[in-house]
């Protein structure tokens, strides 16, 4: 297949490299022009593209031209106006996905769409998220699901971790934490590209899927457990008792894949 990925960063350039291993013509998409060249060397067309909201790009019409779009562009977070910047991103990306001809999107979510305080949750669930950031992704979900132009699948991730990245060193050393009895929802970087290929080569489209690990410890003992295995300070969490939780539901994932993840368990700390 031909696949563009807007957003070759710490998920898209590892899915890009799989992807063209598994003999797709893989497009890719950054906004540092020092990474074009590395693009290159790993067999993927390198695009300079940025959202600024709208698509900004020089001779950039080919990227938009493919089977399969990978929308990897996360919520600008730190911004006043993410609620309403991101939506209008994701406007101007299906303007030319449209006009390229695409007939896939998969739209890579997160699990902040859903708030806390209700326990397990699916992706049935309706209530209104808790964080702009939740809420970006929620507006940004339905307009692409509404499109009749491509086909949509959504793809909720957990907090990702793996290599060089784990939450655990931004909490490490920290005190009087709250929180420490709520479970986590996590995602290996491995199972996502891995994720994300099998919904590509499966063709599974016009779907929503939760995607985090089987296990949810409680985050006094995740932080904790992962900061001594990494060699930190750990973080030191208050005492308290939270019925504030959600744990994020994956068997809609694992039976329609017949999906085993590679890494079911965050408290295995693993590369």
């Amino acid at each position: 297949m031909t696949i563009s990925i807007l957003g070759c960063g710490w998920i898209g350039l590892p899915l890009a490299q799989h992807l063209a291993g598994r003999d797709h013509q893989v497009k890719g998409s950054t906004t540092t022009p020092g990474k074009i060249q590395l693009l290159e060397q790993a067999g993927i067309e390198p695009y300079l593209i940025s959202l600024d909201p709208e698509v900004a790009c020089d001779n950039c019409e080919e990227f938009w031209q493919a089977e399969v779009l990978v929308l990897n562009v996360p919520p600008a977070s730190r911004r006043d106006d993410v609620e309403t910047n991101h939506p209008k991103q994701v406007a101007s990306v299906i303007e030319h996905a449209i006009e390229g001809g695409i007939q896939h999107v998969i739209f890579i979510s997160s699990t902040s769409v859903y708030p806390d305080g209700y326990g397990i949750v699916t992706e049935e669930d309706k209530h209104a998220p808790a964080t702009p950031n939740g809420r970006a992704l929620r507006t940004a979900e339905a307009m692409l699901i509404q499109q009749e132009a491509f086909d949509t699948t959504v793809l909720r991730f957990g907090g990702l971790y793996g290599y060089d990245r784990h939450p655990a060193r931004y909490l490490a050393g920290r005190r009087n934490l709250g929180r420490g009895s709520a479970p986590v929802n996590m995602l290996h970087r491995d199972d996502a590209v891995q994720v994300i290929t099998r919904i590509i080569e499966e063709d599974i489209r016009s779907e929503v899927f939760n995607v985090c690990s089987d296990g949810h410890p409680p985050r006094r003992e995740f932080y904790t457990t992962a900061a001594e295995h990494l060699g930190l300070e750990p973080p030191v969490f208050k005492e308290d008792k939270n019925d504030d939780y959600k744990i994020v539901s994956n068997q809609k994932l694992k039976e329609t894949l017949h999906y085993n993840f590679y890494y079911p368990n965050p408290m295995d700390h693993t590369p």
